[in-house]
């Protein structure tokens, strides 16, 4: 069974067992985290959210995401700027997902 979940403004399609990286949560490595806004589990969709419906994972690791380059130049003027910048990300297996 899969259940999708809204978290940090994005969508994911989760199972059990499965090891997603989501936006960052407060949350140390090994504390369990619950989500309560199901869009979708197995075939009852939810308008918006399914009642009762929650998945629940552990958390892995709390890590930063590949470095990404915005970089800015205008031509013939001598005018450039580079700016970095990584996110923070939380490392989450999936342990169950339990339906109203």
């Amino acid at each position: 069974m899969f259940a999708v979940i809204k978290t940090g403004g994005k969508q994911y399609r989760v199972a059990a067992e499965d090891v997603v990286t989501i936006e960052k949560l407060e949350a140390a490595p090994g504390e369990t985290v619950t989500f309560g806004e199901v869009l979708m589990v197995g075939n009852e969709i939810g308008t918006p959210f399914v009642a009762g419906a929650s998945v629940t994972g552990i958390v892995v690791e709390q890590t930063r995401g590949d470095k990404t380059i915005a970089f800015v130049k205008r031509r013939r003027k001598s005018w450039k700027r580079k700016k970095g910048h990584r996110q923070e990300l939380t490392v989450v297996r999936i342990t169950g997902i339990a339906a109203a």
